[in-house]
């Protein structure tokens, strides 16, 4: 798999800038701040929907504009998909496939294989719970597109179970206040009949959901783990064995439950939390208040790894990840977002010898040389709003 042209048209500093993009290497360089790391992004858009920079789509769209566009052309198994994406900040954004309307635009993922490298993606092991949960779902949207419904329905059904928990805390909090003045009128419950119906409808969402979530996530981390440990050990040889483990919020026995066994012990577990949930107006029972746990040797991670460590691990992370979709049977495009610069000369070249078979590699970076030999493929030069194949 391969992008052959990647379109821009009103994305980020880019009025309009097309790349006519190689399989093999690619290098985009340029000065900091001349829109390098936008292509990368827009690429990071194709796969998962999503920026690995901001949280919202508003500031992928360019000052002025209304809209963004996104064109990649991309080659499999000797043929070639348009995807179209047009980013509409307030809209629900549209797609198209070879020039035909997507009811959704979630309909294009699976169409780009992609692992994206970024600075950024040392938040995944100094930062918090919610970077390496994100990690593990854009991971299993990439390769099982369907679980991008999944993760959308479990975080509509948390969303509206926490509105509802806190609107029983508030009539709590408010009944208690007005038995403080006045205490001839009773308290207001907030667990009223007609409040416990409406969150036992919603549990029962939360469960469906929430276990099918977990369970690919408990599946992913499974595969995952050896590549992990495998890729950090070829990177920083020598520096100690890194893992991963997944640490639910479930009281899990059996460490590959089935989907059943899941919804049972998440049942059991909104039954034990309920009165703390009041209390707190919050859901404290799902995957959304698990996480993925790093170690290096007997330590954590997260708070004990050196600055080093950490790049390593990160990029660990996701050369794992790159080598998860191989072994499925595609061979994802991978980005390298100004990565050789935080690397010493002895991990570039370990870098480089373990990507240097990718069927495309796109490299951006502020300085050629930085980039070893063995990855400089197609050459361009990126300047204020726009990209030039040099050579």
């Amino acid at each position: 798999m391969y992008v052959r042209r990647l379109e821009l048209v009103d994305f980020r500093s880019y009025e309009r800038v097309g790349v006519d993009l190689e399989p093999g290497g690619n290098v985009l360089v340029g000065p900091n701040g001349v829109g390098k790391t936008n292509l990368a992004e827009a690429l990071g858009y194709v796969a998962t929907l999503s920026s690995h920079r901001v949280a919202t789509d508003a500031p992928l769209v360019r000052a002025g504009a209304a809209t963004a566009v996104i064109r990649c052309a991309i080659v499999h198994d000797q043929r070639e998909l348009l995807v179209e994406l047009e980013i509409a900040p307030g809209r629900a954004n549209r797609a198209r496939l070879n020039r035909s309307p997507a009811r959704r635009a979630r309909d294009v993922l699976g169409a780009l294989r992609l692992v994206l490298f970024a600075p950024e993606d040392l938040e995944l092991v100094r930062g918090d719970p919610a970077e390496r949960r994100r990690y593990l779902d854009d991971l299993l949207v990439i390769r099982m597109p369907r679980y991008a419904a999944v993760r959308s329905d479990y975080e509509r059904v948390v969303k509206q179970r926490n509105a509802l928990l806190r609107t029983a805390y508030l009539a709590r909090k408010t009944g208690s206040g007005r038995g403080r003045r006045n205490r001839t009128e009773p308290d207001q419950p907030a667990d009223s009949e007609s409040e416990l119906s409406t969150l036992t409808v919603w549990d029962t969402h939360l469960v469906r959901h929430g276990a099918e979530l977990l369970a690919g996530r408990l599946e992913l981390v499974a595969a995952l783990s050896p590549h992990v440990s495998k890729a950090y050990d070829a990177v920083a040889p020598g520096r100690g064995a890194a893992a991963i483990t997944y640490r639910s919020s479930l009281d899990l026995v059996d460490p590959a439950p089935d989907r059943p066994a899941l919804e049972a012990a998440m049942t059991a577990a909104l039954a034990e939390a309920r009165t703390s949930e009041i209390e707190r107006g919050v859901t404290l029972v799902g995957p959304h208040r698990d996480e993925l746990t790093l170690t290096l040797g007997p330590l954590p991670a997260r708070g004990y790894a050196s600055h080093g460590e950490s790049w390593s691990f990160a990029l660990a992370l996701r050369l794992a990840a790159y080598d998860l979709l191989r072994a499925d049977g595609v061979e994802p495009v991978l980005v390298l977002d100004d990565v050789f610069a935080e690397l010493d000369s002895g991990r570039r070249e370990r870098l480089a010898e373990l990507v240097a078979g990718a069927s495309q590699l796109v490299v951006t970076c502020a300085v050629a040389e930085d980039v070893p030999q063995a990855l400089r493929g197609a050459r361009f030069e990126a300047s204020d709003g726009e990209v030039r194949r040099a050579g």
